[in-house]
């Protein structure tokens, strides 16, 4: 299957997956390298009453905050791997999805559809999505959490996870569709022997 589209897209996908990898390890570096403040945003004072003499606003009219921006001015060295545990995770597994897509789209132009590396391929794809997006969330969730709690004691921390779970579903059909291109796989190889 040489289509232009899938042509192009290899390549493309490819190329994704490398800029996401240098941003990764661009952000990490420039993180470590970095001594200014970490600063974290927090949605616990949620809802919570502004005085109306702090804000510029009409008579009888009620303001109220939905998120707090907290920021520490000289960070400890935990405070820098939270701050980094918030970001690096989606650019890490967005790179390494990219990657084996591209692998995917490398086997489709290389042998064709529908073959068993096409078919394994898919699959190993489809699982890295349903596992590795909760995975993702988790520690990108737990280390904003942890990072907003070290700030702010009286909001605790604990484990959250943050960011498109969503993706969970679109890794199991990758992982359904690639049994399913295994078992059609088989069955041609069946038909091509009996004949």
């Amino acid at each position: 299957m040489n289509t232009r589209l899938t042509r192009i897209l290899a390549p493309v996908t490819f190329a994704l997956a490398m800029l996401c990898g240098l941003t990764f390890i661009g952000t990490a570096i420039t993180h470590i390298l970095d001594d200014g403040a970490v600063c974290v945003q927090t949605g616990f004072w949620r809802n919570g009453s502004l005085p109306p003499d702090s804000l510029p606003i009409g008579q009888g009219v009620q303001a109220s905050s939905t998120a707090t921006r907290l920021c520490q001015d000289s960070p400890s060295a935990a405070q820098r791997a939270a701050d980094l545990g918030g970001e690096l995770p989606w650019l890490l597994f967005g790179s390494l999805a990219l990657l084996l897509f591209s692998r995917l789209l490398k086997a489709v132009l290389l042998q064709g559809p529908f073959t068993e590396a096409v078919s394994r391929r898919l699959s190993v794809l489809g699982w890295f999505v349903a596992v590795g997006t909760p995975l993702a969330g988790l520690v990108v969730g737990w280390s904003r959490s942890w990072l907003v709690g070290s700030m702010a004691p009286i909001a605790g921390s604990g484990p959250t996870v943050s960011g498109p779970q969503v993706l969970v579903l679109a890794g199991l059909a990758a992982v359904i569709m690639g049994k399913i291109m295994r078992e059609g796989v088989r069955m041609r190889e069946d038909l091509e022997g009996t004949i």
